[in-house]
């Protein structure tokens, strides 16, 4: 999990004193650090330093435990978005001589992964002699490239490595 920054709480400060700012955000001023503990106890919240580094430091009148709880929510969600703009490549395999019926199931699959902005890398396979009979993945390909071309573009071409013949369509940038 990410890291969250540590603030000094209460009796964790260090310093004499401090510039306050209460619970609704209005500066109170430069006041001392143990008036500034007692006026946090009286509202029953928590005195936290927000800027230790400042020339007295800010510390602002605050419920620590809400405070907390908010940043790891900010902190997820920044997360989350940011795994959303992640481009994923999907794999797809498949034999060369597919059914009918099995190619539509693919087809809508990689429709799917198109739609949602991945790539996908398809993967025909050949079996024994089917090796000797290239044009029939060629075909295959073209085919699936046809039926996806409204959208998606071929990022990588056709091209038979071994027992595959490997390609990657690519979502259609949008204009």
């Amino acid at each position: 999990m990410g890291k969250l920054k540590e603030y000094r709480v209460n009796r964790q400060i260090r310093a004499k004193e401090c510039r306050l700012i209460d619970e609704n955000g209005q500066q109170i001023g430069i006041v001392p650090l143990e008036e500034a503990l007692k006026i946090a106890e009286e509202k029953g919240l928590d005195l936290v330093e927000i800027a230790p580094q400042a020339n007295p430091p800010v510390c602002k009148i605050m419920d620590y435990g809400k405070f907390k709880y908010e940043l790891k929510k900010k902190e997820r969600e920044a997360r989350k978005k940011q795994r959303e703009h992640q481009i994923e490549v999907k794999d797809i395999r498949m034999k060369v001589r597919i059914d009918e019926h099995d190619l539509q199931v693919k087809l809508k699959h990689m429709r799917e992964f198109l739609e949602e902005g991945d790539k996908v890398k398809v993967w025909l396979r050949f079996r024994g002699r089917e090796n000797i009979y290239p044009e029939l993945g060629k075909k295959l390909a073209e085919r699936i490239i046809n039926e996806l071309q409204d959208l998606a573009e071929v990022e990588v071409p056709p091209k038979k490595e071994g027992n595959f013949m490997i390609f990657v369509l690519a979502p259609k940038r949008k204009k």
